[in-house]
């Protein structure tokens, strides 16, 4: 998923007579820690207050001497990337004890794109970075001091290496690919730099350009074969080779017992082969090994924790996704799914505050977004008692004629006009590996739900009725996915279509069937499939899905009226926004025709199209059409029927 809240480094640059190699300081601000609040004005007098960045998820602060080469390296880089990577929004201020003079030389020709600041209020004794240059700490989500380096040359590299780490946990790979480049090429030797060049490849989906870098790695000794193989295991992974994956893993596993990372990848294989219980043991064992970076370990406890919270170890679960974060800060989906935990035991506000925490690191999450709409409203359905009671009644009553097989009564209408074409969404049943993301299911459902009411030619059942009601009767998503079982359900609330399905998580993706459930025949008027992906395409993923479902209806269950007066060239029909008329629904007037006798046989003719109508105006119940052609003046009981119209779009 992609972050555009903005990046800012801030790269606080003091002005020492030293500038090089590496000292041990025993003053620093630990990691965990929010970093002290200053603010200093640029050499140009914008002031610049570190409190006034604190929504950003990252912060360098970088201090070093404008006059020691060694001591400028890293700062110089990290502009230099910013500039290659404008995506990524990287921004640096440079803070600086030197004097004007010495400043504007610095600056001058370099075309800096930080400020410069210079430090009039002691903030390098605040962040005890005056004696060892540069100093430099990176700072998290809300200013948390995550890592803290002091001096140059190797130091500089490894804060370098560690920064791409951070990147990556930040979902900015093409930025973590550069600066492990950047420390790669420092030292060729640098087995970190490479792997996380190699993950970010990954991540992007390069795999032959992931393989190529653990491969490299691969066919070295010691530490960096066993980094390279678990890489190539992963890829293996990715590209669904389950056992030359398990092969790879365990190899590193016994020449690197204290691995994490090889845990993680035989636990997500599997997981993936219905294998619950020995991916449990890879998870646990992953959780208790200490060498990896810290995105690796996070994985392995957010997936511990999805498992936990599969079997209603909801406490436990927390406790992961908590050691998950505080491992990845931006850990977005470990901190949402931490949020899953509390809706499914109905603490509505504790879910609430946990979807916007993960929406703080990312915004634009269109998945968080979505669970963090749900639990809003139903918080607001608790604070509403009257509406409150209201629903626990008609959930009561709703039971009650699902135990009786009863049929929601429904206004008599003739055979010929379309009743309002109600929809409903009940959980679909996930398969294959295990999800980053809790709450798949939920989110698919939601945001459906949001697209199809939103067209307004559908009406579809919200989710607090549905749920409501499966936990009255305790039906789960496998009762569901029988479609005798989906229609009497959907019978009883005077729903039409019922969709339900499964979603298969393969590595790098997951496989949505949807099957739309016609309740009075069980017939399936159609099976949709869908790749989904959380991230930038998810949104294109409900527009496309609910496009395909209107048609679906608009196809097989037209709207079909009457013509109740008709005047020149404007008419009026028995159906309005009700039925789910909406401005631009397009409708054919049309006629029977009589049938042909052929030896001693009735044959039916198609119905003869007389007219072409577009609505213009909408009522309730009521709709006015313009008329774009007819073969003869409408009249009143002139049937008409949907072809077409705006209600395509969801948008």
């Amino acid at each position: 998923m992609h972050l555009k809240t903005g990046w800012i480094v801030s790269l606080a640059a003091l002005v020492v007579l030293m500038g090089g190699g590496l000292a041990a300081v025993p003053a620093q601000i630990p990691p965990g820690k929010r970093a002290p609040s200053f603010a200093l004005k640029s050499v140009e007098g914008t002031s610049h207050a570190l409190d006034a960045v604190k929504d950003h998820p990252m912060v360098i602060l970088y201090f070093f001497d404008v006059e020691s080469r060694p001591s400028q390296e890293g700062l110089l880089t990290l502009d230099r990337l910013a500039r290659q990577h404008r995506e990524a929004r990287l921004t640096v201020w440079g803070i600086t004890l030197s004097p004007a003079q010495k400043v504007a030389e610095f600056a001058a020709g370099r075309g800096l794109g930080f400020p410069l600041l210079p430090d009039t209020s002691g903030v390098s004794d605040l962040y005890h970075a005056r004696v060892v240059l540069p100093t430099v700490y990176i700072l998290g989500p809300q200013l948390k001091v995550l890592d803290y380096f002091q001096g140059g040359g190797r130091t500089t590299e490894v804060m370098l290496t560690r920064l791409a780490e951070r990147t990556l946990q930040a979902r900015q790979p093409a930025l973590a690919r550069a600066l492990g480049g950047e420390a790669g090429a420092k030292d060729p030797g640098n087995t970190e730099a490479r792997a996380v060049q190699g993950y970010a490849a990954l991540k992007e989906g390069k795999l032959e350009e992931a393989a190529k870098t653990f491969d490299g790695l691969a066919q070295k000794t010691g530490r960096a074969e066993a980094v390279g193989k678990e890489g190539l295991a992963a890829v293996y992974a990715r590209q669904g080779q389950a056992e030359k994956a398990l092969q790879l893993a365990d190899e590193v596993s016994r020449k690197a017992p204290e691995r994490a990372y090889p845990h993680v990848i035989k636990g997500d294989v599997l997981y993936s082969q219905g294998r619950h219980a020995e991916a449990e043991k890879e998870y646990q064992e992953a959780t208790r090994k200490e060498e990896a970076p810290p995105f690796q370990r996070a994985v392995a406890h957010n997936r511990l924790g999805r498992l936990n919270a599969a079997q209603a170890r909801y406490p436990e679960a927390r406790e992961l996704y908590d050691q998950a974060v505080e491992l990845d800060p931006y850990y977005v989906e470990a901190t949402a799914n931490k949020g899953v935990t509390y809706e499914r035991q109905g603490q509505w506000g504790e879910a609430l505050a946990a979807y916007k925490g993960a929406l703080a690191l990312d915004q634009n999450d269109v998945f968080t977004a979505v669970l963090a709409r749900k639990a809003q409203e139903r918080l607001d359905l608790e604070r509403d008692a009257a509406r409150s009671r209201r629903v626990d009644a008609l959930v009561k009553e709703l039971a009650e004629r699902y135990r009786q097989q009863k049929a929601a009564p429904v206004e008599e209408v003739d055979a010929w006009t379309s009743r309002p074409m109600v929809l409903s969404f009940v959980d679909m049943q996930e398969r294959g590996g295990l999800a980053d993301r809790d709450g798949f299911p939920i989110v698919l459902a939601e945001g459906l739900t949001e697209q199809l009411n939103r067209s307004g030619r559908v009406r579809v059942i919200e989710r607090v009725l549905i749920e409501r009601v499966l936990e009255e009767l305790n039906l789960g998503s496998s009762e569901l996915a029988d479609p005798e079982t989906a229609s009497r359900l959907g019978r009883i609330m005077a729903v039409k279509l019922i969709g339900t399905g499964t979603l298969n998580h393969l590595p790098g993706a997951s496989l949505l069937n949807l099957r739309l459930i016609d309740t009075e025949t069980t017939a399936i008027p159609r099976i949709l499939t869908a790749e989904v992906q959380p991230g930038p395409a998810f949104q294109k993923t409900f527009f496309q899905l609910s496009r395909q479902i209107l048609e679906t209806v608009m196809e097989k269950y037209p709207l079909r009226g009457y013509v109740v007066e008709a005047a020149g060239d404007e008419v009026m029909i028995n159906l309005g926004a009700q039925q789910g008329v909406v401005l631009g629904t397009r409708f054919a007037a049309v006629e029977e025709q009589p049938p042909v006798e052929y030896k001693g046989r009735l044959l039916q003719r198609a119905q003869r199209t007389i007219g072409e109508l577009e609505v213009t105006r909408i009522e309730p119940d009521l709709a006015y059409a313009r008329v774009l052609e007819q073969d003869r003046p409408l009249k009143t009981d002139d049937k008409v029927q949907e072809t077409g119209g705006p209600a395509r779009e969801t948008r």
